[in-house]
């Protein structure tokens, strides 16, 4: 298990993939080529992997990604220590807060 700020990565082995995800869409990748788990609404900051590899997003609004990486990637953010990840599969998870009545993700 990893983590870098509000994001937590979970690997995941192949055969535990849901089914959708061999034909789900990819998510896209930023202007600078990365792949962004998270996006800082207040500072602009990233969490992001740099390097080959894809992106799925699980459906619904609080929905984890799954992370896809062929040759193993970093995760980078301007205000925290990258982090190494080897080859494989990840569930990316944002970190939730409760507000009474509802859940919202965390945001920097």
């Amino acid at each position: 298990m990893y983590r870098q700020g509000d994001v937590l990565i979970v690997p995941v082995a192949q055969e535990a993939l849901p089914p959708h995800v061999a034909v789900a869409p990819k998510e896209r990748r930023d202007g600078r080529g990365r792949l962004v788990l998270a996006l800082g609404e207040v500072t602009g900051h990233a969490h992001a992997v740099v390097g080959p590899g894809d992106l799925v997003r699980d459906p619904g609004p609080l929905g984890p990604l799954l992370l896809h990486l062929p040759q193993g990637g970093r995760v980078v953010h301007e205000e925290h220590a990258a982090i190494a990840l080897p080859r494989g599969w990840f569930r990316v998870i944002r970190q939730r807060e409760y507000v009474p009545g509802s859940v919202r993700i965390v945001a920097d």
